[in-house]
């Protein structure tokens, strides 16, 4: 391979952040899913899951109960950038209302001592449980409420503020 070939590979890697299972940072999808994205108002189906600890988690929205739901790239500087802000989130969130992580990658050794996480993370359970979520670019912090309903989404980087608002209390 030429080493011009080398640097073009190396450059495009670096501007495009789409680890081995298709998913971009902050970049749609090619083709005519470009558009698709998690809505207020789609029922979200519970789902399990692996843990980081290798057992597995149900994550379900029973009656009365509000979750939020983060889905991240351990490959994803902008998660990176919201790690910090989903933590103090989790650590201030209000009665009623859960957490989970949705991991969309494998993350390379230590990285969780490098990038501290408060809340509880799952890994995806794949690509088509990701389609039904229509969640195809990261970060998405999605507020779900009881039967799935999705009552708010915010994706990219959000601040403080929007943050409050997706975690306020229930009801």
């Amino acid at each position: 391979m030429g080493k011009r070939r080398i640097i073009a590979r190396l450059l495009a890697s670096a501007l495009i952040c789409v680890p081995a299972g298709g998913f971009a940072a902050g970049a749609p999808p090619a083709g005519d899913a470009a558009e698709v994205h998690p809505e207020v108002g789609q029922v979200l189906t519970p789902f399990t899951a692996e843990a980081l600890d290798g057992s597995r988690r149900e994550v379900s929205y029973p009656k009365g109960s509000t979750t939020i739901v983060v889905f991240f790239l351990s490959s994803c500087p902008v998660c990176h950038r919201m790690l910090p802000e989903w933590n103090r989130a989790f650590e201030r969130k209000p009665k009623g209302v859960e957490m989970v992580g949705v991991l969309l990658d494998r993350e390379p050794p230590g990285w969780f001592a490098v990038n501290p996480v408060a809340f509880p993370v799952v890994r995806s359970p794949g690509r088509e449980f990701l389609d039904g979520y229509r969640v195809h670019r990261v970060p998405v912090t999605l507020r779900v409420g009881a039967g799935g309903k999705v009552v708010d989404v915010g994706q990219g980087a959000l601040d403080p503020i929007r943050l409050g608002e997706l975690f306020r209390p229930p009801g």
